[in-house]
């Protein structure tokens, strides 16, 4: 590969320069994929303690004394590899990446901390699961700032899908503290429920996303390993329907999540293995322009100027960019706000439906709502809808 030139002058230069530059973005981007792999490691070994430390607080330090201090020290083995890495390539960061780790890295030295008051059972597992979350968030959201280098289709795909996954498999990944809380301490309120609820909700989304722009092979080994199994439905069933739970339970809820969340670590490999072979694949073509350098450059300029925009235009076009997807976030939060509002509305009034013809009591109500949703794997606020436009057919009398 050419050097940069030191002094770009000519056109063909600062086209050199260009190309030079495309390609220390690629660089970049396939030495994520070891960077990636370092922080996946980690969050798996995070979301892990996170469980365990639910189930042992939960059960006041009868249950899960070995796994916590296993799963400990899967986590200091990861961050021990992450920090190496990070004392010799800690340059590869851009700005916002740096800022991400700087977050993740101030809640990962308060972990031995977190741990004494977990061991001496001294704070309750909401608080506990939720300064784990506040700690695997800011190192996921790293990744997705390798956003600013990706000029390529392919490459933005690849990273999306990977991000996607990782989301959802947090998700998971909650959805098993949760539910280590409920099942540990053997009953569900309606505030816990709720959090099930939202997290089961939640994974569906992120999992949607990356069906939607995985490889048809990823896409397959997730649907055979990673999909929630027939074992899991019926203990959210179990979870969703009924205020007491069998505490005997939790171990076996924590084992059949750990399994899905171990399947899905599979293919997050495989996803970050597809990023980084894309951009060897990308970094390859340019490098083989190299020999051609005058017919590639001429090429180029012909592309560039069939752009109609101006060159202010074009100046601004990254800000603009910027604008529209801020606007689109606060658009769709909005529109999840108003939508979550709207579907609270048709959940309240169907509940009171059941309240008045069959004489329950408003959690009976949502229970029956929750089971009939749970059974017929549909969103209760569809349940709810179908419920109110066939309350005009009913028949039956109200209990006295």
């Amino acid at each position: 590969m050419n050097q940069q030139p030191s002094r770009p002058q000519t056109a063909l230069d600062w086209f050199r320069y260009t190309r030079h530059h495309q390609q220390q973005q690629l660089h970049h981007l396939a030495r994520l994929g070891e960077f990636a792999t370092l922080i996946s490691h980690l969050i798996h070994a995070l979301q892990r303690e996170r469980g365990a430390s639910n189930v042992w607080l939960c059960s006041r330090g009868a249950l899960f004394g070995s796994e916590l201090t296993q799963s400990a020290d899967r986590v200091d083995e990861a961050l021990a590899d992450f920090q190496h890495w990070l004392a010799d390539k800690a340059t590869m960061m851009n700005g916002n990446a740096a800022a991400k780790l700087a977050c993740g890295l101030w809640f990962l030295e308060g972990l031995p901390e977190l741990r004494d008051d977990i061991r001496d059972l001294r704070l309750p597992p909401e608080q506990a699961m939720d300064r784990f979350i506040r700690t695997i968030q800011p190192l996921m959201d790293i990744i997705p700032q390798a956003n600013d280098a990706v000029c390529s289709p392919q490459l933005a795909k690849a990273l999306t899908a990977l991000y996607s996954l990782m989301q959802g498999k947090e998700w998971v990944g909650q959805e098993r503290a949760v539910g280590a809380i409920g099942f540990t301490r053997g009953e569900f309120d309606a505030a816990l429920r709720q959090m099930l609820v939202d997290r089961i909700d939640a994974q569906q989304h992120s999992f949607s996303t990356f069906l939607s722009l995985a490889h048809p092979e990823d896409a397959v080994l997730f649907r055979a390993t990673a999909e929630a199994t027939r074992d899991i439905e019926q203990m959210r069933r179990e979870a969703c329907t009924r205020t007491a739970a069998n505490p005997q339970s939790a171990t076996r809820w924590f084992a059949i999540q750990t399994a899905r969340l171990d399947a899905l670590r599979l293919i997050e490999t495989r996803l970050i293995d597809t990023l980084c072979a894309v951009a060897l694949q990308s970094l390859q073509h340019t490098d083989e322009d190299e020999p051609t350098q005058d017919a590639a450059f001429a090429a180029w300029v012909v592309e560039q100027s069939n752009t109609t925009a101006a060159p202010v235009e074009r100046h601004l076009l990254p800000l603009v960019r910027q604008q529209a997807r801020e606007l689109e976030k606060l658009s769709r939060e909005l529109t999840s706000l108003q939508e979550t509002l709207e579907e609270r509305k048709v959940i309240d009034k169907a509940k009171s439906l059941l309240m008045n013809h069959q004489g329950v009591s408003e959690e009976l109500a949502w229970q029956q709502l929750r089971k009939l949703a749970m059974n017929q794997n549909q969103r209760m606020v569809d349940i709810a809808r179908s419920l109110l436009l066939s309350a005009s057919l009913w028949t039956v009398t109200r209990k006295s």
